[in-house]
């Protein structure tokens, strides 16, 4: 499986780079002869345009049911919610904080670096042209978007027609996930009541649909080695050459801020709550780092990464095995970390503007949406177009960053991974912590 994973992604870029090359010789003829590029932008839009969409679309498919379907599989998994203990407890709470912070610092690098301010006025105004009215209709709105309140949230997230707001009676293409997170979490939670029979029913009712869904976007990832050529290829001859600088900062940055959570937060906690060495802790996990990398894939690095936990950080069974297959499932701080930014680097690039309310809620929704992408490659592709919908942003826009995707989901997988291992780590050590305190505290009881 893992072989397969990167002789695809290797597609994908070798992809990439024919569609990038054959974009810019295609400017380059059309400086001298205007003609040919008019002819070649003319099968950009009828030829691969619509080979673009197909695979597009297919991602569409998949994220109503994907999105219910993984989140309330992921609340059901945790049991009966009443009867979780400590451990779980502590490592919920290091999950939650560790997807915030790596959500936090993508959008402070987005802030700080703009790369979809790159791009001119004049190439802007092609793209909204070309990619339609949503973006159009969110920049018209600006000041007259209602100021955030808690009947606007609760207007957002529990409207009168759930269905509605599903299916996209209220939003262009998609609809809207923010109601349909908060009924997966409430499905989820119900479910963990029922009995044990009924529930693992659900759960495997639930799984069987993630499985299917999982499915699609596979069949999907196997049109990218072609998709992504002609999209880049269309985006290039359409808008110039000022997009390939836009997405090299986008993923430059991308690539840095990953690198910093990952080696700086995480070096932080080591030192913070436990006795470990940064640099001796990631010089122990390095072949799983390796493996995460080119795997691209949490669900294929977990063995791996079971043993060292196990073997080489020699940590107790007990809590490896509970909070890293969760984690796995759970805790994805670098696709929380990339979902916020694509959103960012899109609605840049289109000229939508998100107030402050909506980008404290766009990181809220990443974390969410971050526990509902399946640990495959390309996994969070259909999330993310579900965020763009949900801030009138067009979907399609993911198209831009679809070529690069491929070297940031090997580094955000690697960021996961590497995070999963050092909240396992915390979570021993102050697991370790409180037994000690506690036979110590029968030592002093007189007998």
């Amino acid at each position: 499986m893992a072989s397969s994973n990167t002789a695809l992604g290797n597609r994908i870029l070798l992809g990439l780079a024919i569609g990038t090359a054959a974009g810019v010789a295609t400017l380059g003829v059309g400086k001298f002869h205007p003609a040919s590029l008019a002819l070649m932008q003319q099968v950009a839009t009828t030829v691969l345009d619509p080979l673009g969409q197909v695979f597009l679309r297919m991602l569409f498919f998949v994220v109503i049911p994907l999105v219910f379907a993984s989140l309330a599989t992921g609340v059901l998994q945790l049991g009966r919610l009443d009867r979780l203990g400590p451990l779980a407890g502590r490592t919920f709470v290091l999950f939650f904080a560790n997807m915030a912070i790596g959500a936090a610092l993508g959008l402070v690098m987005m802030h700080v670096l703009q790369p979809g301010n790159h791009l001119d006025p004049e190439a802007k105004m092609r793209l909204l042209a070309e990619f339609g009215g949503a973006a159009q209709k969110q920049i018209d709105l600006g000041g007259a978007q209602p100021a955030m309140s808690f009947s606007v949230l609760v207007e957002m997230f529990m409207p009168k027609n759930l269905l509605g707001a599903i299916v996209g009676q209220t939003k262009t293409v998609i609809g809207d996930v923010l109601p349909l997170i908060l009924f997966a979490i409430l499905v989820g939670a119900v479910g963990t009541q029922l009995v044990e029979s009924r529930r693992r029913s659900l759960q495997d009712a639930l799984e069987l649909v993630s499985e299917l869904m999982t499915g699609i976007v596979h069949f999907a990832l196997k049109l990218a080695p072609f998709a992504v050529p002609a999209m880049i290829y269309s985006v290039i001859v359409k808008i110039g050459v000022n997009i390939l600088l836009a997405l090299g900062v986008f993923v430059l940055g991308c690539v840095a801020v990953m690198l910093l959570h990952l080696f700086g937060t995480m070096s932080l906690w080591l030192k913070l709550w436990t006795n470990r060495s940064p640099l001796a802790f990631f010089r122990d996990i390095k072949t799983v780092l390796v493996t995460a990398f080119c795997t691209s894939s949490s669900n294929a690095t977990l063995p791996a990464a079971l043993d060292c936990a196990k073997e080489t950080l020699k940590l107790q069974p007990s809590v490896a095995g509970f909070v890293l297959p969760l984690g796995t499932t759970m805790n994805m701080s670098g696709t929380a970390l990339y979902e916020g930014c694509v959103v960012l680097f899109v609605a840049q690039v289109f000229g939508v503007d998100l107030s402050f309310a909506q980008q404290i809620t766009l990181l809220l929704l990443a974390v969410l949406s971050a526990v509902a992408v399946a640990g495959i490659p390309g996994g969070s592709l259909p999330l993310i177009a579900g965020l763009l919908a949900t801030f009138g942003i067009p979907p399609e826009g993911i198209g831009i960053v679809l070529g690069a995707d491929r070297l940031l989901d090997m580094t955000r997988t690697m960021t996961n991974v590497g995070s999963d291992i050092v909240t396992t780590v915390v979570v021993d050590a102050q697991v370790t912590r409180a037994e000690a305190k506690r036979a110590a505290a029968q030592r002093t009881i007189p007998a």
